[in-house]
């Protein structure tokens, strides 16, 4: 009888053991699955960061918000090597930790890390000690990860992720946090180009208008806020004989005061640049491209109507007189000129490639003949 007990009760914690087995299977399945609609959840946030209207540095910052969020973070932070130097993309740290934090690369702990493309993970094990590569900031970190990142293979900078608590990361599951800085890296890769435009903006000298790069990063935030805007390129059609009949100075003088013309009919929404030599480039942002003729037409009229005079002078030019090198003083004429102006205006809409738009505006005014100078729509 009490073997015939004990079997059954041996029977019954098999089968106890087998339905805590089959539980906990079911359990980790459910936490697996959880785990991957809450990175899919944090892939698409990403994705939805990058596809906004935005700055490099502050998608970057949202990026960087979303990771502390989500995973629980006290600090983090993306560091970018810009071809130049180490440069803070986003972090939460305070500016005053900010120069080691750009330093980390040369640190002898995370060399090998960099090397071989492998996460470093480092804790303290007392109170009393610190992070190898701390300086002034002992208190604040206590624990770390840092993760080299790669782009095809290129090393482009780091990311580190801190806590103020000693082991913070000793049961991290480091196959999420991978998926993380991937996703880091898939975004850094996604917004170089937009980077890439933002910095190559420079402002022309002679007009102080921003160069054409400008309206594929910083200028399209601002027309990008309407479904549609009305685009304007025009040229001085007749620069070249103005350099070479009357003088380059007045050429660049009349560069010069028409920006001037424009700049001073400007509204605050539209977008003037210089686009490439005798070119320029007009967004009226939210504007219809029937909306603009008339005040073209005045702005042609009033730019055309422009003359810059440079007067007649006395000079000094050296002669030949009976052999003899002479210096003698001649009156330089008076010269002048004035401006022929071509406007070509098409739509924009939001959405699609200004730059395909302004290629085909700039292919137009190139093709047609010198002497024309009118307003036309394409």
């Amino acid at each position: 009888m009490v073997i015939a007990i004990i079997a059954m009760l041996v029977v019954l914690i098999i089968v106890l053991i087998m339905y805590n087995i089959h539980i906990q299977k079911k359990i980790d399945t459910y936490n697996n699955i959880n785990q991957q609609i809450s990175n899919l959840s944090v892939l698409q946030d990403f994705m939805k960061v990058a596809g906004e209207e935005d700055s490099v540095e502050a998608k970057l910052n949202k990026i960087n918000e979303i990771v502390i969020e989500q995973y629980d973070i006290k600090y983090s932070t993306i560091v970018v090597f810009d071809g130049a130097e180490y440069v803070i993309k986003a972090t939460n740290v305070d500016k005053l930790h900010h120069e080691t934090l750009t330093n980390l690369h040369n640190e002898e702990i995370f060399q090998d890390s960099v090397a071989t493309a492998t996460p470093k993970y480092i804790t303290i094990e007392n109170e009393n000690e610190k992070l190898p590569y701390q300086k002034v900031e002992m208190g604040r970190a206590k624990s770390a990860m840092f993760f080299p990142l790669y782009i095809d293979n290129i090393y482009i900078g780091y990311w580190i992720m801190e806590s103020g608590r000693m082991h913070a990361f000793d049961k991290t599951d480091t196959t999420i946090i991978e998926v993380v800085k991937d996703n880091i890296i898939s975004v850094l890769s996604t917004i170089s180009y937009q980077d890439a435009m933002e910095n190559i903006v420079r402002t022309d000298k002679f007009t102080g208008l921003y160069s054409a790069e400008y309206l594929y990063s910083k200028a399209k935030r601002t027309f990008d806020k309407y479904p549609t805007s009305a685009v304007c390129m025009f040229k001085i059609t007749n620069i070249e004989e103005i350099n070479e009949k009357a003088s380059r100075q007045i050429g660049n003088d009349i560069i010069t005061e028409i920006s001037n013309i424009v700049k001073t009919k400007m509204a605050a929404q539209y977008v003037f640049v210089r686009y490439m030599g005798p070119k320029f480039v007009i967004v009226f942002s939210g504007v219809e491209e029937t909306s603009v003729e008339e005040f073209l037409k005045e702005l042609k009229r009033e730019m055309e109507e422009l003359e810059i005079v440079e007067e007649a002078e006395e000079v000094q030019v050296v002669k030949v007189i009976n052999g003899k090198k002479v210096r003698v003083r001649e009156l330089k004429e008076e010269k002048s000129a004035s401006p022929k102006i071509n406007f070509v205006v098409s739509t924009y809409y939001k959405g699609t490639g200004i730059e395909q738009l302004n290629k085909k505006l700039e292919e137009y005014l190139d093709s047609v003949d010198k002497s024309e100078n009118q307003i036309n729509y394409i």
